[in-house]
Order: structure tokens, then C-alpha cells, then sequence
């Protein structure tokens, strides 16, 4: 696994080997030792290797197992070794201590409560868990950057979620990876799970099956309905967008958008830089340049053609990124090229997702790319600041450091004042 931290644990006969070859070993093949934990000294000395690793597991086990006398007795990965037992368990916020705790928590007296909900079925918001509980629902088919792997290689990425939704917003989340990819199949399952929640966070269906799901799900239920790679990606898009364009002197209303890669994130992007009265948007896929002239079997791309490239423009990519002020990547990796972004319009602005990349990361631009980048992110305004903050976060809480500096320099600049007047006390 690239860019992963090794925990190795080896046996070193010190008659026959000397920890600096090791060292050297671990080093030539890409590594760097961060932590050494001696388990056992003597002769046969053992040791716990913490080796963060650009180049792998194997590269730097063959290397360690090439110096004499040294043997490996475990090697493993600490992203898998944080994720043994999964990361989520249900904790009771009610202690049970004594037999009456237990009947009124259960039977006898939890009966009481159930037929409170059954008189009146929206005090299940107020008497269950269900007001600050969200199912986080996935069927496998689009996982991150990894395709269609299935349900149950998609649980680890829906337990992060849950955290996510815990840890940032205090939230109850539940992950519910579904082992089918039948639209009628997915909107049955989560209408008959919905009862016991108070959200429906959909989650990592692939495009554009995602979308009927949804418009479907909103249509029968009376709770909140939100497919996160739509929405969520687009929302953090467009105040990204917003605050960029405030950094570059331009205005949403004038600015030329190509946006790459017309799936579920891709489709629910467009929407939102119309509604924020973005002019000109030109959508690009697998097909090139979607064009009203033509049609699609998808019924999205279909809306997307009917709605964007206003000045009917053909072709791909490099026909649709000349002269654009801002380009937006959430297809692959390696599809925009250091030409391409040499014709956009002056000062322009990228966003990608986590999963885009430059096609020439290691080019003659990329420098320009780098300083452009830090220069977008060193904001005047403490409002633009906050902007790249989730909203949750209290205002207070944001910038606690910046706030105490400033206070500490005007603090000690009224002190300097008044010690060159001698007042100081």
C-alpha cells in the first residue's frame, strides 16, 4: 500500500548483523524508520520497526530480509491494524445497575413507551433514537475511487462515514451496505428500514441509478433523503468556487466552467452552478463535449446537454478548456495536461476531487501550480477563512490561534506605545 506506515518486527542475530545495515536496507528501498521499540536485547534482539513507506510492503520487506542475519517475525500495515474489529460499536446511554433499571428500560415498563409511539407516531422523534440517527446506506457499485467492489469491501469507507457524522456533528449513524444493485430492490430495503431513522444518507451508488434512488426514496418518505456524492461534493464545490473567485477578482457571473466527468458528483455539480448563476458551463465525459445536437441513452446526460455548452461548442477536452476561467476534475486521474491548462483563460481556477490528479504532477508547471495554490490560500478576510471550514464548526473555534495572535500583536503594540511615552506601568 503506497504512502503507508509499516509496523515490522524482526530478529537480529548481533554476532552477524549490525542495526545500521538494516537501517541503510530500509532506507535504499524507500523507506524511513520513524519509531524503534526494543522488545528483547541479547544477542537475538528483537525489534519493532515503525518504517513509513512510499514504495510498499514487499520493497521494503525484500530489502530487510537481503541484510544477513536478520529474520522478519511480523510484518503489517497500521491503516489495516486501526481497522481490526471494524471502528464502530453501539454504547448505551443509560446504564443498567439494578433489576429496576432493567424493567424500565425493557419489559415491563418499555411497554409504556410503545404504546405512547403507537398513539401518537411522531413522538418516535422525541422517545427513540431515531431523531439523531442516519442510515448511511451503500450498495458497493461506485466505492471512492476504487468502482464497483461490491458491499462488504465498501463497509470500511461506510464506517468512516459514520464517524464522520459522529465525530463532527454528534450524530448517530449506522452503515447498511446492501447486497444488491437493483434500483426497485435498494428503494424497498431503505423504505422498509426507514422507520428507525431520522435521515437516509445514501451513499456510493454508481451514476445513474443514483439518481432515480433518490427522487424515488424523497418522493415515499417523510425524512430527509441526501445522496452524499451528489449533493455533499457540490456544495463543498461551489463555496470553494465562491471563495476562489473572490481571490482572483472574478464574479460568478461571469465565469466559463468545464466540468469533467458528468456522473452522480458531476450531474449535481451542474445543477448548483446554475442555481448560483454561473452562465456558461460546458459538461465533458467519455464522449467528449455533451451537445444538445445529440442524444444519449442516459437520461441525465440527456438534462446535461439540454442545459450547458450554451455556445455549442464540439469536441473534448482541449476544445472545451480553451479560454475557460475554471476547471472542475471529478472523473479520473491523468485527463487534464499541462497544455491544456496553459489555454485557459488568465488567473483561472482548478478543483478536483480527491481521486483527479494532474496528468504531469512532476512537470515544468507544477511549480506554478504550487506557488498559484498558496497564494489562493493566503486569505485577508477572516470570513474567507472560515469559508473553508465546515459550517458546524462554532465561529469561535475556528481560527483560535490567528485570533490570539492578533490579540497578543495589538496587546503588545499598545505596551511598546505607551513604554516609548513613559507611561508604561
Amino acid at each position: 500500500m503506497n504512502g503507508s506506515n509499516l509496523i515490522v518486527r524482526l530478529e537480529m542475530d548481533t554476532d552477524r548483523a549490525v542495526f545500521g545495515a538494516i537501517a541503510t536496507a530500509i532506507g535504499t528501498a524507500g523507506g524511513d524508520i520513524v519509531a524503534i521499540d526494543v522488545i528483547r536485547p541479547g544477542q537475538k534482539s528483537i525489534r519493532d520497526l515503525t518504517i513509513r513507506s512510499d514504495s510498499g510492503q514487499e520493497a521494503i520487506a525484500s530489502a530487510i530480509r537481503a541484510v544477513e542475519g536478520v529474520r522478519i517475525v511480523n510484518i503489517s500495515d497500521q491503516t489495516l491494524l486501526i481497522h481490526l474489529g471494524g471502528k464502530l460499536e453501539v454504547t448505551p446511554r443509560i446504564k443498567i445497575r439494578t433489576r429496576d433499571d432493567l424493567s424500565r428500560v425493557y419489559t415491563p415498563g418499555v411497554a409504556k413507551v410503545c404504546m405512547a409511539i403507537h398513539e401518537d407516531p411522531s413522538s418516535a422523534f422525541s422517545l427513540t433514537i431515531k431523531r439523531n440517527t442516519v442510515a448511511v446506506v451503500s450498495d458497493g457499485s461506485a466505492v471512492l475511487g476504487l468502482g464497483n467492489i461490491g458491499p462488504a469491501a465498501a463497509m470500511p469507507v461506510m464506517e468512516g462515514k459514520a464517524m464522520l457524522f459522529k465525530e463532527l456533528a454528534g450524530v448517530d449513524a449506522f452503515p447498511i451496505c446492501l447486497d444488491t444493485q437493483d434500483p426497485d430492490a435498494i428503494v424497498e430495503i431503505v423504505r422498509s428500514l426507514a422507520p428507525g431513522f431520522g435521515g437516509i444518507n445514501l451513499e456510493d451508488i454508481s451514476s445513474p441509478r443514483c439518481f432515480e434512488i433518490e427522487r424515488r426514496l424523497q418522493e415515499l418518505l417523510d425524512i430527509p433523503v441526501f445522496h452524499d456524492d451528489q449533493h455533499g461534493t457540490a456544495v463543498v464545490l461551489i463555496a470553494s468556487l465562491m471563495n476562489a473567485a473572490k481571490c482572483v477578482g472574478k464574479r460568478m457571473d461571469t465565469l466559463r466552467v468545464v466540468v469533467c466527468g458528468i456522473g452522480a458528483a458531476g450531474m449535481s455539480i451542474v445543477r448548483m452552478l446554475h442555481s448560483a448563476g454561473v452562465p456558461s458551463v460546458v459538461a465533458v465525459d467519455r464522449e467528449g463535449i455533451l451537445s444538445a445536437d445529440r442524444e444519449y441513452a442516459n437520461p441525465a446526460w440527456q438534462w446535461c446537454a439540454q442545459h450547458t455548452n450554451p455556445e455549442g461548442r464540439t469536441g473534448g477536452l482541449t476544445e472545451a478548456i480553451a479560454g475557460a476561467d475554471v476547471f472542475i476534475g471529478v472523473s479520473g486521474p491523468g485527463v487534464l495536461s499541462v497544455g491544456q491548462v496553459k489555454s485557459m483563460a488568465p488567473r483561472p481556477d482548478r478543483v478536483r476531487d480527491g481521486q483527479s490528479r494532474a496528468r504531469d504532477p512532476s512537470g515544468p508547471y507544477s511549480g506554478h501550480r504550487r506557488r498559484h495554490r498558496h497564494r489562493a490560500q493566503r486569505l485577508s478576510e477572516p470570513d474567507q477563512q472560515r469559508a473553508l471550514l465546515p459550517r458546524h464548526f462554532p465561529r469561535r473555534a475556528r481560527l483560535p490561534r490567528v485570533a490570539h495572535y492578533r490579540r497578543h500583536e495589538a496587546g503588545r503594540g499598545e505596551g511598546d506605545r505607551l513604554r516609548r511615552h513613559g507611561r508604561a506601568a
